[in-house]
């Protein structure tokens, strides 16, 4: 089945889509950013280049980290990031419920191809 995938070009020079957002999802549930990395198969240094270009983006820290040391560091989303998760995704559940029909349609083109 065709499925869509969202991408939100920002000004000047900012782009979001599902891998920041997916990075995001991954600080917020693990708890630090090496971990969030982790689960995507994406280097530390990847990972907090991603975060860096998101701050820069929105002018606003989107996670907020602690450094290691002897009880560990960690990283969570500050209201900007969760802000930012929450409204991706209603925009992605739009898109898709708006487009359902036409990828039904095309799915339907394969089929009979």
């Amino acid at each position: 089945m065709p499925s869509l995938s969202l991408r939100i070009d920002l000004d000047p020079d900012g782009r979001i889509g599902p891998g920041k957002i997916e990075l995001l999802e991954n600080i917020a549930s693990f708890g630090s950013i090496s971990a969030g990395a982790r689960a995507m198969d994406m280097s530390y240094k990847r990972a907090w280049d991603l975060v860096e270009e998101m701050n820069t983006i929105f002018g606003k820290q989107v996670i907020a980290a602690q450094k290691g040391g002897k009880k560990g560091g960690g990283a969570q989303l500050t209201p900007v990031g969760l802000a930012l998760v929450s409204r991706f995704r209603a925009i992605e559940r739009a898109a898709s419920a708006a487009a359902e029909q036409h990828i039904v349609a095309l799915q339907a083109e394969i089929d009979a191809a």
